[in-house]
This record gives C-alpha cells, sequence and structure tokens, in this order.
C-alpha cells in the first residue's frame, strides 16, 4: 500500500536522516532572490566568529552572527567553497537578518559532495566574517571515522582549554556535544568561586529565565576564543542537556525552576529558542524547536544516533529521600525497586523510543553509536556512598573495620594480634548510625541516569541484542570519565559505554570532597565496587576521542592540567586509552 507524506513528514523524515534527499528548512533565504530591498547597510561586527554542524552526506548547516551599530535589518552574503582563497565556488547567496532572531544567521548549504572539506564565510556592510572550514558526511565504504566527545562547559568555572585542546586534534571528522553547552546559574551561582579572579562573570547577572538572558548567555559564550576557534575548524553535532533550560530538568519541570520564576514552559520554549539560535543545528521544520533526535550516518562504518534523554518525553526523577527514613537510616527497598522499574517510566518517550528500535533493526552499518546525555551503564553503590552519607575513603575504612569486629566475635582464630588492636583502638568509629549504614543495600548511584529509567534502558538493550548490534554509548552530564560494559538484566554483555569529563564543570572531586591525593585510591575502589566499570576518572576536565575502524573502537581521554589561565598543557600523565573490539563488547586498556 502507498504511503502518502506530507510537506511536514518529509522534512521531518530528512532531519533525522531517514530521507536520501536534504532541503532548505527556510532557515534562512539561500539565494539573492531573499534579499529585503529596505536592509540596513548599517555598520557591523562579526563578534562570534562562525561555525557549522549538522552535516549530511551532500548538505550542512552554516551559522554566524553579526553585531549591528543600530538596531536595523542586516543583509548577509554567505559563500562556501572548496579552497581558503575562494576562487572555486560551490554556493553562495545572501538573507536578511534581523532583532527577531537576534542577529543570527543559519543557512542550509545543499548540493554538496560527500566526504569532502569546505570553507566557507559571510560577508556584511563592508566586512568579512572569519574563514570557517567544515566538511561531509563520507558515503559508501569508509576505513575510519574520528569523533571528539564533549560535554558541560561552565563559564564561571575556568577557561574553555578544554575546548582549545580538542582543536588541536587533526583529521575530526565532528564534535559531538553531549549538552550543558551554557549554564543558567546567575554570578555567585554553581562553581562561581574564581569567576570574579578570571574575569570569567556570567551575563547576565542573574539566573537565565527569559529570551533576552538565554541570548545573552550565549553570546558570553561565543565570544569565548578557544570556543569559537573549535566551531570554526570542524562542524558540530549537539544536543542538548539540562542546563540549556535549569538543572535536572524533565519534560514538566526542573529542580532550578522555582517558585516565583514564571511558567516552567514558556521558560523552557524561550531556551529552547535561543539554543537553535546559536547552535549550528538543523531544525525538522521551520520553527520546530522541541524535537532534535536525529540520525547522522557516516558510510557503512558508523551510524550515530542522537537522543533527547532531558526535555521532550523525560518523566521527572525519583528521589531517595522519599524511601530513606532518616530516622533509622533503613529504606524502603521493595517500594523503591518496584517504582524504579516501572513500566510506565519513561526517558524517551513512545515516539522517540520506536524510531530508535527501528534504526537499530534495519541499519547495516558496522557500528551503532547512541549520542545522548546520561550514563546507560548500570552504576550501583552501597547506599551510604549513593546518597552521601560516607565517602568511598570512609566506607572502605569503615567497612574493613565491621568485618574486623564480626571475626572478633566469631572468636575467629586467624585474628592477627595486630589486627585486634587496631579493633580496639578503633572500634568506637562502629556506632549504631554507622553499623546501619554499612548494612543498607547497593543502589543506583544517580537516578537523573537511566538507572532511575530501568525498564526503557532494558527495552533499548533488548532491540541492540536481537539486532546484533555493536553498540556504543557515549555520555556525558556526570563531569567525569567513565569506561562501562553494559549488561542488561539477565547479565549478558550487550554493548560499551565511554562518557567524557566536562570541559570546566567540577565532578565528584567537588561533590563528594575527594583531595588530590585520594584520587587513585578512590577511582580504584569505585572500579572494584561497580560491576562492568574499567575505568574512571573522578577529578580531570578534558574531552573524550573516539576512532572508529572496521575491526575496533577506541577511546582516548585527553585532560588538561588547569582552567586557572589560559597558558595551559595536556596532562599526559592521565591519559588513558581503551578499546572494543567489533563483535565483543568488552573494553580492555590500549
Amino acid at each position: 500500500m502507498k504511503t502518502n507524506y506530507s510537506r511536514r513528514d518529509f522534512l521531518a523524515m530528512s532531519a533525522k536522516g531517514v530521507g536520501a534527499a536534504v532541503v532548505s528548512y527556510g532557515l534562512m533565504g539561500c539565494s539573492s532572490s531573499d534579499k529585503d530591498d529596505d536592509t540596513s547597510s548599517t555598520e557591523v561586527q562579526f563578534y562570534h566568529g562562525v561555525a557549522s554542524g549538522d552535516p549530511t552526506h551532500s548538505a550542512i548547516i552554516l551559522w554566524t552572527r553579526v553585531t549591528p551599530a543600530v538596531d536595523a535589518d542586516i543583509s548577509v552574503s554567505w559563500e562556501i567553497a572548496t579552497d581558503a582563497e575562494f576562487t572555486d565556488l560551490v554556493g553562495n547567496g545572501e538573507t536578511v537578518t534581523s532583532r527577531d532572531r537576534d542577529y543570527t544567521v543559519k543557512v542550509d548549504a545543499i548540493g554538496l559532495d560527500s566526504g569532502t572539506h569546505y570553507y566557507y564565510r559571510f560577508k556584511a556592510a563592508d566586512k568579512t566574517s572569519d574563514v570557517g572550514l567544515t566538511k561531509t558526511l563520507p558515503e559508501g565504504v569508509v576505513d575510519s571515522v574520528k569523533l571528539a566527545v564533549m560535554s558541560c562547559a561552565n563559564f564561571p568555572a575556568g577557561h574553555f582549554n578544554v575546548y582549545q585542546l580538542a582543536s588541536q586534534i587533526d583529521s575530526l571528522d565532528a564534535v559531538v556535544h553531549l549538552g550543558d553547552y551554557i549554564y543558567e546559574y546567575g554570578r555567585g551561582g554553581y562553581a562561581s568561586e574564581n569567576a570574579a579572579t578570571l574575569g570569567r562573570e556570567v551575563l547576565p547577572a542573574g539566573e537565565l529565565l527569559t529570551l533576552e538572558d538565554y541570548r545573552t548567555r550565549y553570546g558570553q559564550y561565543r565570544s569565548d576564543t578557544s570556543l569559537s576557534g573549535l566551531h570554526s575548524k570542524v562542524p558540530f553535532i549537539t544536543v542538548w542537556d539540562d542546563h540549556e533550560v535549569a538543572n535536572d530538568s524533565w519534560a514538566d519541570g526542573a529542580e532550578n525552576h522555582n517558585e516565583g520564576e514564571g511558567d516552567f514552559q514558556a521558560r523552557k520554549e524561550a531556551a529552547l529558542q535561543a539554543y537553535f539560535e546559536w547552535l549550528p543545528i538543523r531544525p525538522w521544520a521551520e520553527g520546530n524547536h522541541e524535537e532534535i533526535y536525529r540520525s547522522f550516518s557516516f558510510g557503512d562504518l558508523v551510524d550515530l544516533h542522537m537522543l533527547d534523554t532531558r526535555l521532550l518525553a523525560r518523566d521527572k526523577q525519583l528521589d531517595y529521600a522519599d524511601y530513606i527514613d532518616d530516622a533509622t537510616n533503613s529504606m524502603d527497598s521493595a517500594r523503591f525497586m518496584a517504582d524504579v522499574t516501572s513500566s510506565d517510566r519513561t526517558m524517551l518517550g513512545a515516539d522517540q523510543l520506536q524510531w530508535l528500535q527501528a534504526n537499530l533493526l534495519t541499519s547495516t552499518a558496522k557500528w551503532q553509536v547512541l549520542g545522548q546525555q546520561v550514563l546507560m551503564g548500570t552504576m550501583m553503590l552501597p547506599a551510604a556512598i549513593a546518597t552521601q552519607k560516607l565517602s568511598v575513603y570512609q566506607y572502605a575504612e569503615l567497612g574493613a573495620l565491621a568485618q574486623l569486629a564480626g571475626r572478633a566475635a566469631a572468636n575467629d582464630p586467624t585474628l592477627t594480634a595486630q589486627e585486634y588492636s587496631y579493633l580496639i583502638g578503633n572500634q568506637h568509629k562502629l556506632t549504631p548510625e554507622v553499623m546501619g549504614l554499612l548494612q543498607l543495600p547497593s543502589i543506583p548511584y544517580n537516578l537523573d541516569a537511566w538507572d532511575g529509567y530501568a525498564y526503557e534502558r532494558e527495552v533499548i538493550l533488548a532491540t541492540a541484542k536481537s539486532a546484533g548490534a555493536n553498540l556504543v554509548v557515549i555520555a556525558g552530564d556526570t563531569h567525569n570519565a567513565w569506561a562501562n560494559e553494559i549488561l542488561d538484566s539477565h547479565g549478558d554483555l550487550v554493548g560499551v559505554e565511554f562518557a567524557t569529563s566536562s570541559v570546566s564543570s567540577p565532578g565528584l572531586e567537588y561533590y563528594l570532597g575527594i583531595e588530590a591525593d585520594q584520587q587513585t585510591v578512590t577511582e580504584a575502589g569505585i572500579v572494584d565496587l561497580v560491576d562492568g566499570l574499567k575505568y574512571t576518572n573522578l577529578r580531570d576536565r578534558g574531552f573524550m576521542l573516539l576512532t572508529f575502524d572496521k575491526t575496533q573502537v577506541r577511546s582516548d581521554w585527553h585532560y588538561v592540567d588547569t582552567l586557572m589561565s589560559v597558558e595551559f598543557n595536556e596532562a599526559t600523565d592521565k591519559h588513558f586509552a581503551a578499546v572494543t573490539q567489533l563483535g565483543e563488547p568488552k573494553i580492555t586498556a590500549a
């Protein structure tokens, strides 16, 4: 039976990577016929650089922003060529931007060749923008794909040296940014201790609530030369996480949306409009700022499926406080497990989940990659650690002491005099409260991640297993690096997960108070406690480089030695690499 598709359906399918055709979405005019004869020739500047994104085999989004001397409609022309001198033009056009789109310019350059580098630039009045370099996706047989993966860039926390380090990597096919491109907090908020000293106090000064607030913050971020420099060298493929709106967002609210801050949906709509204005992302259809899940095909080698696990359909996160009795430290484990595994809870929503399943079941690429925000691998920790009642170090120390006490109570003949002496000197630490904490079960450490949405995770893993997919999940959000082997509820290895550290946001060393001299022992303790976890870095800021070929995927974690100065070095002593072979979802150190 023939299926009839509306124009909107066709545009949406093309944007999600379903169709082979790519069209211009009315983003901006793509020819001189779109020029408004009344546009102003007022003086302008290109303060925010250039960017490209959402590459396909034959098209790519080109972006810039003009800053006019006075408020007026601005005529902007664009060019794309195969050479830096622009002697071999393959496309050009002219369009108009205005205050209505915050003077951003976004063009869908179509009719390009696959797997090809292009140079592009913009002109307005008598000014010419920087020249950007971009690349379309390859088709057919592809030998390798190289992706830089990053997330979580908090402007006041330090300089964006991680972006600068990533810009030094040769032969990148794309940067995959997994969200928290901006943060919504006002001055004096999260991780702002050094902001004034560094000259990185946020604009506007208050928390982001309105469209103008979000636009101003994006403008400040894009004035950072490390970020704009990376944008100018390689196309970005992006999704949002929570801080593009507010901390710990779900579909209908957020932890950081409070009484007196207005309607959440209005705030969310403003935030997402600014996101589409300032990021080189292709909408499904003009004006659609809600739906961003889509796929990118790197020939026969990699299919990258970008998911929205945050704003489209996510149910509100569960809260441990609802299950733990503070007076006794006891936990209602049965009620908690019933809720966390409920089939009624969703992170993706039915439409997005069905779309993902169809892609996994029909793809013929060697590697299936899920580009999304939060950890998918199971991260079960003792409840005393997960609820931050005890540190990893305290749990290990007190747990060992409790074991000695148990051996002594059982008259264990192997208990040495030294062990008994240590027990006598420290037994006072085993208070009833401590013993209660040590006896709590292991629970998911992060209910904002997939561990809080266990049923839907099982559906995805079952689909991947049924398809025989070589599944690689990439994640951000936690501000720390991880390498997980992903097991389903039957204990079968289904895929691997590589998670990136943050660009600048502090990680578990900040939340758990991990001192530098305790980093190694704490990381070893976490790896030992969590089934399937093969690597973590809990302290350093950096990005992840993924290299796919026909036999393996390799993840290299790169870190910088400081955020407190624009002068920095790569922390080569912290570098770590891991590999997974095609057809064998195990992680080994490279």
